[in-house]
């Protein structure tokens, strides 16, 4: 069972298009995520419920036409009118070499632990006001100290225990 915290929205259902099932759909991430065979879940009866596209095409410079398996007319497609679309986390951080905006906003309240130093402090916030998106980071001794958000920092993320492992440069967090 998909759990709320296993979860990130990217984007949203709107209106149904034509009769054969297709939605018109907001997307936060890439539309290749869905044509890529990645689960599109929705929230149905108070359950997360994993759908997948049979086809994704563009509609427009901001949405995409989505046709979800199994949803053949304009009557079952209505059902996803107006609900938001989630993917799971871990899909996102493994499909984007780079996590999106959207994704490393989700990780305020990790905690960092880095290979060399051991624990760094706790993601308090993400400042995306300059070139680089950095982890404002929380440390032990009440100091703070600012994380690229870079690939080449971060070896793995644990969602379940809410850790980011990183192998950081020597002087980073004395900067």
């Amino acid at each position: 069972m998909i759990t709320k915290d296993e979860i990130i929205e990217i984007g949203k259902f709107q209106k149904t298009h034509a009769l054969k099932g297709e939605l018109n759909a907001l997307l936060d991430v890439d539309e290749d995520y869905a044509a890529d065979g990645n689960p599109l879940i929705v929230e149905m009866d108070g359950i997360f419920v994993p759908f997948y596209a049979e086809s994704v095409r563009p509609k427009g410079s901001e949405s995409c036409l989505v046709k979800l398996k199994d949803v053949d007319s304009q009557e079952l497609a209505q059902q996803f009118v107006n609900k938001n679309i989630y993917a799971l986390r871990s899909e996102l951080v493994n499909y984007y070499d780079v996590p999106e905006d959207e994704i490393v906003a989700d990780f305020v309240g990790f905690k960092i632990v880095d290979r060399h130093i051991g624990e760094v402090g706790t993601v308090a916030d993400i400042d995306d006001t300059t070139a680089n998106v950095l982890f404002v980071v929380n440390r032990p001794d009440g100091s703070t100290v600012l994380i690229p958000v870079a690939d080449e920092f971060i070896e793995s993320i644990d969602t379940d225990a809410k850790l980011i492992h990183t192998s950081l440069p020597d002087g980073l967090i004395e900067m």
